[in-house]
């Protein structure tokens, strides 16, 4: 099986003892590493694909947990640089009575921001089928020029990218300032990534198939909508597929998209599906990828912060 490339933020969540109440209230937390990218490359290897890591981290303590906690999960991290520019980023996390998060970033800045273009090496894109990234990094440091060369690398390649714009608002001078470098990647994305809540703030629409279609007058592909307890929904040009949400008991939703993402792109290297392919893809096979995807994410909101379940976890668990 190829392998699924992740370019993007390193950092550690700390993710609350408590729930159902404010970030400032919040007095114990609990450590757990972190990153949207990482968890995605993460759930690719714990179903039993092939992972890597593009990204930086500070030679310090918690970069070292991080890289630890990836190489445990089967994901390569010959690609995590360290640097003594700054430190690894971090973010404290609370939880509101239904597991919805509240987030504060400390990265200002953090050693992710650093990693340079020339840093990025075809060598990176060697037996990659997907570069998957987020749009966290994608602000004004280098680390935006270091996105723009992996996906030039991987278009060279012919793989399919990948984009999950992930908004984080907070981590923006400005709404707009978001919008507007998660549309200037759009372009470049095969495989678009979105929450419900995301929708319109990205595309303009609240229209799911107007969406798509506008996002179909590029390079993309293949639109994947997920909508907590409303499901999920995929596109693309000749087909969609729409599920509803599974009964789940929710703890924490972190890493709640990110794993639907990754087990949807596990699914797609899994089958073999190039970039020609996505366009061919049935309603019937979309829709059992919805299913896969979506009962992966139950399970890892069962539990707190993005744990991602192995196969044989998987597979225990929705034993027929």
């Amino acid at each position: 099986m190829r392998r699924v490339a992740a370019i993007g933020e390193l950092l550690i969540d700390f993710v609350p003892q408590q729930k159902g109440c404010a970030l400032r209230e919040v007095t114990h937390f609990e450590r757990v590493a972190g990153g949207a990218p990482a968890n995605v490359v993460t759930a690719v290897s714990r179903l039993g694909g092939s992972g890597v890591m593009i990204s930086q981290v500070g030679e310090d303590a918690f970069g070292e947990h991080i890289i630890d906690v990836l190489r445990a999960n089967g994901v390569d991290t010959h690609y995590v640089y360290k640097t003594k520019r700054a430190n690894t980023g971090l973010a404290f996390v609370s939880l509101d009575a239904t597991g919805n998060r509240e987030f504060s970033f400390f990265r200002n800045p953090s050693a992710d921001l650093f990693l340079s273009p020339e840093q990025i090496v075809p060598e990176m894109m060697a037996d990659c089928a997907v570069l998957h990234f987020c749009s966290v990094d994608l602000v004004d440091w280098p680390v935006r020029e270091a996105h723009r060369r992996a996906i030039e690398l991987a278009q060279q390649a012919g793989m399919i990218v990948s984009f999950d714009p992930n908004v984080r608002l907070p981590l923006w001078d400005s709404p707009a300032a978001c919008r507007e470098a998660i549309r200037a990647f759009l372009p470049y994305a095969n495989i678009v990534k979105l929450s419900d809540d995301e929708l319109e703030f990205v595309t303009g629409c609240r229209d799911e198939r107007e969406a798509a279609e506008q996002l179909f007058a590029g390079s993309c592909r293949l639109l994947l909508i997920t909508k907590g307890g409303d499901g999920s929904s995929v596109y693309t040009p000749h087909a969609e597929a729409h599920r509803p949400a599974l009964e789940a008991q929710v703890v924490d939703t972190t890493g709640a998209g990110d794993s639907f993402a990754g087990s949807f792109l596990f699914q797609l290297v899994r089958d073999k599906v190039e970039l020609n392919d996505l366009t061919a893809l049935s309603e019937e096979t979309l829709g059992e990828y919805l299913d896969f995807s979506a009962k992966y994410a139950a399970m890892t909101v069962a539990h707190k912060g993005a744990v991602m379940a192995s196969m044989d976890e998987f597979e225990r668990r929705y034993a027929k």
